[in-house]
């Protein structure tokens, strides 16, 4: 069925996360096109928390890819290709909300963006959480942290309100796991 062919693929910028590549692609009848391609060398985890009521912690903040606040599940990047992404989730939790969890599970895996990026992101489940601090930002974020039903993030990935992938993910496998 797969009848493309790369036949080049060129860097054109090296980032902190991500590297941007042209691929050349041959097509099936010959000719090339050329193609973006977004490498995301390190991965990510994000959290689904549960406090013990029900509540599920969620974070806003700007986004500037979008120039506007999002509301998501806690996430972030691994700090080494290495990083094992229940260690990146135990550690995203903690410094965005203050919690840490007693349970914590893996949901499911995606790919966040497969036409043209290679983003992994693990989703796990953190329940029995408890409080152990404040916040422990970096230098760069501003992080507001709410706490929402289930059924009010569901309605609003339904509504469009909610468009963030990682997030919609989790909230969707959560409530089929219930």
């Amino acid at each position: 069925m797969n009848n493309l062919k790369r036949i080049n693929r060129e860097l054109i910028h090296s980032g902190t996360i991500l590297d941007i590549y042209v691929d050349t692609m041959q097509l099936p009848n010959g000719k090339t096109e050329e193609w973006d391609f977004v490498s995301h060398r390190m991965g990510a985890a994000c959290v689904l928390a549960v406090k013990p009521n029900g509540k599920i912690l969620m974070v806003r903040q700007y986004r500037n890819a979008i120039d506007r606040e999002t509301l998501e599940v806690p996430a972030g990047k691994r700090d080494s290709v290495d990083e094992d992404t229940r260690i990146c989730a135990e550690r995203e939790l903690e410094e965005e909300t203050g919690y840490r969890a007693g349970k914590l599970e893996k949901l499911l895996s995606l790919k966040s963006t497969v036409a043209f990026c290679d983003e992994f992101i693990d989703v796990y489940l953190a329940t029995e959480l408890e409080k152990v601090g404040e916040q422990h930002l970096d230098e760069s974020e501003e992080i507001d942290i709410e706490e929402w039903d289930l059924k009010d993030l569901m309605d609003m990935c339904y509504e469009g309100k909610l468009q963030d992938s990682k997030t919609v993910a989790a909230i969707m496998a959560y409530a089929a796991r219930r």
